[in-house]
């Protein structure tokens, strides 16, 4: 578990996070830098359904979800550096397949092994940041990693756009293999090993039961997961969606990576403010009052649906406004659930992510596979979504809202409440 090259200067506290964020930032690279190549992949690859473009998205997700579950424990058993440059080195490899993919089959075929690859470079990067922060304060580093890494949303689209002004879709693919590999690079020489030795746990089926078991019966822990999954899920069914949104329900295609990126915005804006406030005010009071917000927000986008229906500015202000929330609320729960588990973070870490992002890829799939010509399935999909997200939180919270760790109340000591 330690470095193959000793590192000539300790990593900093700065280069850690963008180095982290960097990796997260891949995988955004992997998913919104393809939106804008969907007319041009429907056309080459002779798609007779249209909304089956998004599986692209879909099944992306679906191996991060898988893979989630496997580089924890990997992790957990031989470090977290080892694992991220093996799953670096395999998501350029993959990427490279993708753009050398003759039928759809096979590019989705290569897409779900590109997932399997890179769902390290989310795992692990919790797990990184968990190894050597906890509670709020982990909370804090990780919305500045969201920070950054949500400048990526902003810019793919566009980055993907320029890529199809000169090449084709392949090439996209393409630039995120070198991208990847660059990432390997980095991690090579400057990670130090973040697991602690008394920390690591041998790969045995009971071993990992046993983490996976004491995530689902901590009422907190299960709760916030599914939540946050839950919220996700109504983010990528607009993900999925987005594409088809602005060009046949606004008639705006060439606005597509603008609006995209001024929604992305408000995501990126509010994981600055979390970071800014969360140490403060507490990661419940703060995800819980934006939760509230998605809620009402998504109810006025039902409502323009219906009233306004083509109106692109209304659109874009109450979409952005909403997506500011789903920043509140990601990295907060992600903390929350993952807090009571420092000395299992890897195993713990990947079994959540592969629970939320499998329960976010089917959620968001069912919301796109609805996509009608109208904005009101994704609009129906936030207030579903919050909703049942807030029926979960009020569970682990024992019907309380807004308390902070040590004003709460006290809940009984078996786990399952």
């Amino acid at each position: 578990m330690h470095s193959p090259l000793p590192l000539k200067t300790p990593i900093g506290d700065k280069e850690l996070t963008v180095m982290m964020a960097s990796l997260m930032a891949l995988n955004a690279l992997a998913i919104d830098s393809m939106l804008p190549a969907f007319p041009a992949i429907v056309g080459n690859l002779s798609l007779a359904e249209p909304n089956s473009i998004q599986y692209i998205i879909s099944i992306f997700l679906l191996g991060t979800g898988v893979g989630a579950l496997v580089h924890g424990p990997l992790s957990d058993r031989y470090g977290r550096k080892p694992i991220l440059l093996i799953a670096t080195v395999g998501a350029a490899l993959f990427s490279l397949a993708c753009s050398l993919s003759t039928s759809f089959e096979m590019l989705l075929a290569m897409r779900f092994c590109h997932g399997l690859m890179a769902a390290a470079m989310g795992v692990l990067v919790v797990s990184v940041i968990r190894d050597k922060f906890e509670g709020d304060a982990m909370a804090r580093r990780m919305s500045t990693i969201f920070l950054i890494f949500m400048i990526v949303p902003i810019i793919a689209p566009t980055i993907g756009q320029f890529v199809l002004l000169f090449a084709g879709w392949r090439t996209i693919f393409d630039l995120m293999a070198f991208m990847a590999l660059a990432a390997a690079i980095w991690v090579y020489y400057r990670l130090p090993e973040t697991l602690h030795p008394e920390n690591v746990i041998m790969i045995e089926p009971h071993a990992l039961a046993k983490a996976w078991k004491k995530v689902l019966i901590h009422r907190n822990a299960a709760g916030y997961m599914l939540g946050a999954g839950i919220v996700q899920g109504a983010l990528f069914g607009y993900l999925n969606s987005s594409p088809q949104l602005f060009d046949e329900v606004f008639n705006a295609a060439d606005f597509f990576t603008i609006g995209f990126a001024i929604v992305a915005l408000g995501i990126a804006a509010s994981n600055f403010t979390n970071s800014k406030i969360v140490e403060r005010f507490g990661a419940r009071r703060v995800s819980q009052t934006a939760l509230i917000s998605f809620i009402i927000l998504g109810s006025l986008q039902v409502a323009a649906a219906e009233f306004a229906p083509t109106s692109l500015p209304l659109f874009l202000i109450l979409l952005t406004a909403n997506m500011a929330m789903v920043g509140f609320i990601g990295s907060n729960f992600s903390s929350i659930a993952m807090t009571p588990f420092g000395d299992v973070a890897g195993a713990a870490s990947s079994f959540q992510s592969f629970v939320k992002t499998i329960l976010a890829a089917g959620i968001g799939a069912a919301i796109g596979q609805q996509f009608n010509g109208s904005v009101l399935p994704v609009a129906a999909g936030f207030v579903l979504c919050g909703l049942i997200a807030l029926g979960l939180v009020l569970w682990c919270e024992h019907g309380k809202l807004f308390t902070r760790p040590g004003t709460a109340p006290k809940i009984p000591n078996n786990p399952r409440g």
